[in-house]
């Protein structure tokens, strides 16, 4: 079994339905995403911003981030269901670096200690 890694999906939705039917849909994207199995930690909406060109005709969308834990396949699936639903305009799915913890200086050795040991 492999482990779930982090990622954020931005959505750009159509800007022509309501507040209400725009919360409406990222519910049911968050719901899809819970059914393929992946953990949805976050959901931010952004809200309507400018395009930098015309999508679709275009010149707004509204603008939502899930910041989710999934494997590659659940993304790729879920990839497939945006791009067949009409009310997504674009997406961008990215996959999070994992920060590796760094020792403190305390912790490593000194170069001078590491001479002595090999002596």
């Amino acid at each position: 079994m492999s482990s779930l890694r982090p990622y954020e999906i931005l959505v750009i939705a159509d800007p022509r339905p309501t507040d209400e039917e725009v919360t409406a849909l990222l519910a049911q994207l968050g719901e899809q995403l819970k059914g393929l199995g992946a953990d949805v930690a976050n959901v931010d909406n952004w809200g309507k911003r400018r395009l930098a060109y015309e999508i679709r005709k275009q010149r707004e969308g509204t603008y939502a981030v899930f910041t989710v834990s999934a494997e590659p396949a659940m993304v790729k699936e879920f990839e497939r269901q945006l791009r067949l639903n009409e009310n997504v305009l674009r997406f961008l799915s990215t996959r999070v670096p994992i920060r590796k913890k760094v020792r403190s200086a305390k912790a490593q050795p000194k170069s001078d200690e590491v001479v002595e040991e090999a002596v």
